[in-house]
């Protein structure tokens, strides 16, 4: 049996949202796009809306699926699905609330390729990239 997990791209002027990982676990201290797991009777829509939710405390619009990646974790097969998001709220004027990460902010996908980034985002980027480079967005 396999597991879903979904990854949040939120774009605002040529820019996408990252986050930065608590020092705790496997990946921790990293850098990824906002997301995790969906949930035993949820929809990836339901996961999208409540990962912000409880990880930034604001509540986004689901766009569309932009990405889409498998991957191994701790043995079991991830299909990793990155969908678009729209935040009413970009967390400068009113900062979010963090409960996942140390930080976060909003850079240039060129940017991402000089971070470290968690390793199931990296197989998604190069599909964010081409997004991007089709919607206009500079990268």
């Amino acid at each position: 049996m396999s597991k879903t997990s979904i990854a949040c791209i939120a774009f605002k002027d040529d820019k996408v949202l990252i986050a930065h990982r608590n020092p705790t676990g496997q990946m921790g201290g990293r850098w990824e796009f906002p997301g995790g797991k969906v949930e035993d009777g949820e929809t990836e829509k339901e996961a999208l809306v409540r990962e912000f939710s409880e990880e930034f405390g604001e509540t986004v619009s689901v766009g569309k699926q932009i990405a889409e990646a498998f991957f191994i974790h701790n043995d079991e097969k991830v299909t990793l699905h990155a969908w678009t998001i729209e935040v009413s709220n970009d967390g400068i004027k009113k900062p979010y609330i963090l409960t996942e990460h140390t930080e976060y902010k909003w850079v240039s996908l060129k940017e991402i390729e000089g971070l470290n980034f968690v390793d199931s985002d990296k197989l998604i980027y190069p599909q964010v990239l081409e997004y991007a480079k089709k919607e206009g967005i500079r990268i």
